[in-house]
């Protein structure tokens, strides 16, 4: 890259090796690609005199800018006066093209007139906004000047562009690991706005701190060697340690802190832009006036002060401000916000005076737009200076690969999911969400659940939990209403462990779970409190498999409480057919316990088939694939399974296996396609149940199927270890043992083949996958009967040898 660099400048006074070493000295970004783009500028002009008169070169994008970053595009328009001079061009213009690149330099290029550019349709937005950065770098200046700016009608789709790129990444700034460029508040926004001061919209504020962001993503060029935006753990890791040896997270509290500015003016600013342009708007803005009272004004359908010094003479004005929002759902306008935050110091004060906040509090929180009200008294600080515990979560980056968002950031999504889903009516959850009669409480819960994660030193539920009472206490909660959301912060991991953990159709759990939960109404809380805490991990981490089992470890438990259960099995375990009781013969209650009468029936048709063929097996499609095997017993059965299914990319979720008396064995699997393979090429089944078929009569190894997976590399962020435990306490009957380890192709081929080569049999497996965190349980006997302590230990140490990241 640095040969690319020095050739890219030769011949204009300074090499790109140059501006690097003193950009990494200095760490000057704004200078270091002012230097590149005179660079690039004298090249062009240089190599440009071979050029006819008539024509221009024209900087548009980036380079227009003259923010040319280490690695990006440089964008050219070539100007010509007509098409004729564009057919006379063609090959000089293709012998300089060439030139540049042999030089190292990425170009970008379009050839067109003036009046090409100026008919240019608003929906092509990427030549129509291109050219809003123009600058003219050689050439006719006479033609340049006959490019006009584009209309204003442009703006609508640069808002149109920016609110869908805005969704992809989920409409916040707090990721953990953010793409500096297109994320909320990146440069991105920082462009909108600029684009949007030169169509018209008022310019009257500027971001603060922008070099931060200029700063990284130097550095993320220079480190990659190519147009590299996402700052990942490395990257921070790396560029922290370049300024000055500062720690990861005080870079990312600097560009959260620039990121907030962008974000927060590219967002008014669209705002205002689209309310000038949009009838639709207006008449909504119109509708919602009707709202205003002798406090508050909507105008523009935003929150303003009636009086210009009422918040200063009455802070609790700030509480029945917040309180408005909850109930109306309606945005604070800028000077709202700003006269918040210019009276910040005075409300913290009063706050801190008050000890029966609660009351207006709790008002909020029942409210239907409660959570939009907490996230404005959070922009604006009014949520911190009432609960000051919070700022321990302020930009709070905790590394495990699998929550997507800052603590901050991820507890305010809670809320917000769980407010959602009270609205959704065509939700199962929706319609237990609309049976709390106490929301605030849980979403008081929702609001200090994570608030421990600042102090490593203890658990952090427990340290929540401690915080939370106090802050509780201190604005004025009842003793009642302070021990509902203690519990459930204290208990906020109980249902995932158990999903993730345990085996929910083991009755122990279940009544073990309903010890935990106490009553209904606990239970309910604590339902909606996992399925928020889940569902703001990142957007995919509730899946449909996930909350299935969310909702089945509801109402086993619910049964549980209210002594309703069901006797399903008892009925279909006696069945009148006398081959069908013979096959149910030596199978555990749980099998009846976990399976339909039509499962059953199904899986002795397959027992039937497999006298025959040696085994049989079925694939179908529910919440999650699910393939059933019957076979004779042999060593190594349910492995070789395993690591087939792995083979094509997909990610069991759960497995069990059972025998009967008659020596078969039933391996059901459940199994996501995170790709949709099986979903878009319906042909892909039968190649699974071919593949399957091959594995179970030895024509091909699992070994070989894992080769045409793309080769692994163990992540060095990642865990560096396999972590191993048992517990003969768990099960009745079986012996517990948790895998935690970075997860891999085949890893539980490699798992399960190790168990069953040290005589062991595998009775359930469930499987669950944070991110790249592999969280897997065996219920494992030996003999029909829970290992030893000694034997459990040995097994234990064996597996955290197997199933090291590095092993591969």
């Amino acid at each position: 890259m640095e040969a690319v660099a020095s050739r890219e400048t030769r011949r204009s006074g300074v090499t790109g090796q140059q501006i690097r070493e003193e950009f990494f000295e200095t760490r000057d970004a704004v200078r270091a690609l002012a230097r590149r783009t005179a660079s690039i500028d004298r090249t062009l002009h240089d190599r440009w005199q071979e050029m006819p008169d008539n024509v221009a070169l024209v900087a548009v994008g980036g380079y227009g800018r003259g923010e040319l970053f280490p690695h990006s595009d440089i964008d050219l328009l070539i100007l010509t006066p007509n098409e004729d001079t564009q057919s006379d061009i063609r090959e000089p213009l293709s012998l300089l093209l060439r030139d540049l690149w042999d030089c190292g330099m990425r170009v970008s290029q379009s050839v067109r007139t003036p009046r090409e550019c100026n008919q240019i349709d608003p929906n092509n937005s990427e030549l129509a906004v291109s050219l809003l950065d123009r600058r003219l770098v050689a050439g006719d200046p006479n033609l340049y000047a006959q490019l006009h700016d584009p209309s204003g009608e442009l703006g609508r789709n640069i808002a149109e562009l920016t609110h869908q790129r805005h969704a992809r990444f989920q409409d916040t700034i707090y990721h953990l690991e953010p793409n500096v460029k297109e994320a909320p508040g990146g440069l991105r926004d920082l462009q909108v706005l600029r684009w949007l001061a030169k169509l018209g919209a008022p310019d009257e504020q500027k971001p603060g701190n922008i070099e931060v962001l200029f700063r990284i993503r130097c550095f993320l060029h220079y480190l990659s060697g190519r147009d590299d935006n996402k700052l990942s753990f490395e990257r921070q890791d790396e560029i922290a340690r370049l300024c000055d040896g500062s720690k990861p997270e005080d870079l990312m509290r600097d560009y959260y802190r620039a990121v907030t500015s962008i974000a927060k003016l590219a967002n008014r600013r669209l705002e205002n832009f689209e309310a000038r342009r949009s009838g639709l708007f207006s008449r909504f803005r119109d509708q919602s006036s009707r709202y205003s009272n002798s406090e508050f004004s909507v105008v523009h359908g935003a929150v303003l002060f009636r009086s210009p010094r009422t918040l200063e003479s009455d802070p609790a004005l700030a509480m029945r401000l917040f309180e408005f929002t909850a109930r109306h759902g309606l945005p604070l306008a800028a000077d709202t916000e700003d006269r918040l935050e210019r009276s910040h110091e005075g409300f913290k004060t009063w706050a801190a005076s008050q000890n029966a906040l609660w009351t207006a509090l709790r008002e909020i929180l029942r409210l239907p737009h409660a959570a939009k009200a907490l996230r404005a008294m959070h922009t604006c600080g009014a949520l911190e200076a009432i609960f000051p515990e919070l700022n321990e979560i302020e930009a709070l980056v905790i590394r495990d690969f699998y929550h997507r968002y800052t603590v901050d950031e991820h507890t305010l999504v809670t809320i917000q999911t769980v407010v959602d889903v009270r609205g959704a009516q065509d939700s199962t959850f929706g319609e237990l969400a609309r049976e709390i009669e106490e929301p605030e409480l849980l979403i008081a819960a929702l609001l200090f659940h994570d608030v421990g994660k600042a102090n490593p030193g203890e658990s952090h539920a427990e340290a929540s939990r401690r915080m939370a009472d106090e802050a509780l206490t201190r604005v004025g909660a009842s003793d009642r209403e302070r021990e509902i959301v203690s519990f459930l912060i204290a208990a906020h991991l109980e249902m995932s462990s158990m999903m993730s953990g345990r085996d929910l159709s083991d009755p122990e759990n279940i009544r073990e779970m309903a010890a935990k939960a106490g009553t209904v109404e606990r239970l309910k809380l604590l339902t909606l409190l996992t399925y928020g805490d889940i569902s703001a991990v990142n957007p995919s981490a509730m899946t449909p498999w996930r909350k299935q089992l969310l909702w089945n470890l509801y109402t086993e438990t619910y049964n549980e409480l209210t002594r309703e259960l069901s006797r399903r099995v008892s009925r279909t375990a006696a069945p009148a057919e006398p081959e069908l009781a013979a096959f149910l013969e030596g199978l555990p209650p749980r099998y009846l316990r976990i399976h339909s009468r039509k499962e059953i029936e199904e899986h002795f048709q397959l027992a039937k088939e497999a006298e025959e063929k040696g085994f049989a097996g079925s694939l179908t499609r529910g919440t999650a694939w699910v393939l059933a095997v019957v076979a004779g017993d042999r060593p190594f059965l349910f492995a070789s399974i395993a690591g087939a299914i792995a083979s094509f990319g997909f990610n069991i979720l759960k497995a069990e296996a059972f025998s009967n008396a008659q020596g078969k064995v039933i391996d059901t699997f459940t199994f996501s396609d995170p790709h949709r393979s099986l979903e878009l090429n319906p042909g892909e089944t039968d190649n699974v149940r071919r593949t399957i078929s091959k594995v179970l009569r030895n024509e091909v190894t699992v070994e070989k199927l894992l080769e045409r997976r793309p080769k692994w590399k163990p992540d060095s962020h990642a865990l560096a270890s396999a972590r191993v435990t048992f517990d003969n306490n768990a099960s009745p009957s079986a012996t517990l043992i948790q895998l935690v380890t970075q997860d891999r192709p085949g890893l539980l081929y490699d798992v399960a083949s190790l168990i069953s080569k040290r005589g062991g049999n595998i009775e359930v497996v469930l499987v669950d996958t944070e991110a790249k965190k592999a969280i897997d349980v065996f219920y494992v006997t030996q003999n029909g009967a829970k290992l030893n302590e000694e034997e459990a230990g040995k097994l234990a140490d064996a597996l955290a040898l197997v199933a090291m990241p590095a092993s591969k």
